[in-house]
């Protein structure tokens, strides 16, 4: 076999969305590791195994516990996010170049890390995630662009106060069919029933309500200094393509001679992260660049 230089071997570092952890990488992982390539999925500060699952989310439920049950995830912040993937990303550079990936809410938490150390990033990607330049989350949540998002009638999933827990807790569990129909809508709309239930039950309950609320603007220097990419899923029913392309367009216009390299998706919020071929395919074309 031909002599291969490891440190010119990129490493896909890949940041989980609102209320998942890596196991939801698991099948986009298996699938560039059988394209030859190497990955690391994180788990933010409070997930993973550090989740703040109860008794009470268990069957049966106690759904009175469960709406003032604490979290260890009270109080995390974006800044929390940032200095752990940051310092992944320290050691993941030491064998090479970097590909960091964020997925929906994970795309602040990129825009961060890519803030702080730019010069370790070799491209930074977007999978209908979060990228704001133009104000806060909170001015693009508003804004015309999102008005078509289901997210809102997912809500019916919630089951706790934020103002009162400090987080957003959802019931993935719930056999409420109005609720399971709108998280399906707003998830994973053209998955099996069978798909849909084993991508819920790979879900959190809970999902910091401080990295939301937080200014993650990634500004010019940074966009200019780093090769960015976004990926379009066009049936997405959480962040709507409207809102998406205001992203792309937004940042675009901060600096116009360092446009997004985008790539289009016919698939819903998380259904390129359960059928990944086409997804892997185009994370996979970055590493030869």
């Amino acid at each position: 076999m031909p002599a291969t230089d490891d440190h010119r071997i990129p490493t896909y570092v890949l940041v989980h969305g609102s209320n998942s952890n890596s196991s939801g990488w698991a099948a986009v992982q298996r699938e560039l590791a059988l394209r030859g390539h190497r990955t690391l999925a994180v788990d933010l500060p409070g997930h993973g195994f550090a989740a703040g699952f109860s008794r009470a989310y268990q069957a049966p439920q106690d759904l009175a516990e469960l709406a003032v049950a604490p979290s260890p995830l009270a109080g995390v912040t974006l800044a929390d996010n940032v200095e752990h993937v940051t310092g992944i990303v320290r050691r993941v550079a030491e064998h090479g170049p970097v590909i960091l990936v964020g997925h929906s809410l994970g795309g602040l938490t990129v825009s961060g890390v890519a803030t702080e150390v730019p010069e370790l990033i070799d491209r930074l990607v977007y999978a209908t995630a979060w990228c704001c330049t133009a104000g806060p989350a909170a001015h693009y949540a508003q804004s015309p662009e999102n008005a078509t998002s289901k997210l809102p009638e997912a809500a019916a999933a919630m089951l706790a106060d934020p103002s009162r827990t400090g987080v957003f807790r959802l019931n993935w569990r719930t056999a409420d069919p109005e609720a399971y129909a709108a998280l399906k809508a707003a998830t994973f709309a053209e998955g099996s029933d069978a798909e849909v239930l084993a991508f819920l039950n790979t879900l959190e309950p809970d999902e910091s309500a401080a990295v939301g609320a937080s200014d993650a603007r990634i500004d010019a220097g940074t966009l200019a200094r780093v090769p960015h990419s976004y990926i379009r899923f066009t049936a997405d029913e959480s962040i709507p393509v409207a809102l998406q392309d205001r992203f792309i367009k937004d940042a675009d216009a901060l600096t116009p001679e360092h446009l997004f390299d985008v790539h289009t998706l016919e698939a819903s919020h998380v259904g390129p992260l359960a059928r990944p071929e086409e997804f892997a395919g185009i994370l996979a074309g970055f590493a030869v660049r």
